[in-house]
């Protein structure tokens, strides 16, 4: 059986605000919007789809789910998304490979960031 993921969906407060945090800070690009929902692509393919919720037990967040993201220059980025809203979720990382970053965006959400010591994406 073939199975692909569609699209991770994160639940928010605030569209506008997560818009502007997802394109501003990493790229991403608006592929389509309304009042409550949007959709944001990355080069590779992939969508984030945000939706405006106002329950609190469906905003409530941890460190589930992990948006993981491999990005050209880990310092850059970070001061972005710190720039728009994100709190560094402990020190920058240096295995051997190269240098990992966990963030928590304005909504809660957690986001790793790869830089991989040979520059490839």
């Amino acid at each position: 059986m073939a199975v692909r993921l569609a699209k991770v969906l994160l639940l928010q407060r605030d569209i506008q605000g997560a818009i502007k945090f997802y394109s501003r800070g990493l790229g991403l690009t608006l592929a389509s919007e309304s009042p409550k929902y949007a959709e944001l692509t990355c080069s590779a393919g992939s969508t984030i789809a945000l939706k405006q919720v106002e329950g609190e037990a469906l905003r409530s967040t941890g460190y589930s789910p992990m948006l993981s993201f491999n990005v050209e220059d880990l310092q850059g980025t970070i001061t972005r998304l710190i720039s728009l809203g994100a709190h560094m979720d402990g020190p920058i990382r240096y295995p051997t490979f190269g240098k990992v970053a966990a963030l928590r965006a304005p909504d809660g959400h957690m986001i790793s960031l790869f830089e991989s010591d040979e520059g490839v994406l």
